[in-house]
């Protein structure tokens, strides 16, 4: 048991967790500001385009007491489509970046350090 909490406490430890964190609270929030832009704006031009108020009253029908709403349908969709655009613009803008970031340059190999160090011993 006692080494299963220092796994753990490894895991935890670790600069990954911490990093995945930070990105999931960041992509919370950045989905707040997506979910305001659609329904704050892009639902409203829907709907006031088939002349309705809201989007959910957008093909609104009732069979034997039974509501239906392709609206909300349409809405889902929407919403879908937005998030998955701008997913891809950002993974785009990121690859982008990622490919324009000077590369570092690798040093010599283990090895080859120490054939340059045994060729300068011989040299001597």
């Amino acid at each position: 048991m006692k080494n299963m909490i220092n796994e753990f406490k490894d895991f935890i430890n670790k600069g990954d967790v911490v990093t995945i964190a930070v990105g999931l609270v960041m992509a919370l929030y950045f989905k707040a500001i997506v979910d305001a832009i659609i329904a704050g704006i892009i639902t409203p031009i829907i709907a006031a385009i088939f002349g309705e108020s809201d989007i959910a009253q957008v093909g609104t029908f009732s069979i034997n007491g039974a509501d239906f709403s392709i609206g909300l349908v349409l809405k889902a969709a929407i919403d879908f489509i937005i998030v998955a655009f701008v997913l891809f613009v950002l993974v785009k803008a990121y690859n982008s970046w990622k490919a324009d970031a000077p590369e570092e340059e690798a040093g010599p190999t283990e090895v080859e350090l120490l054939t340059e160090i045994r060729d300068s011993l011989r040299n001597r």
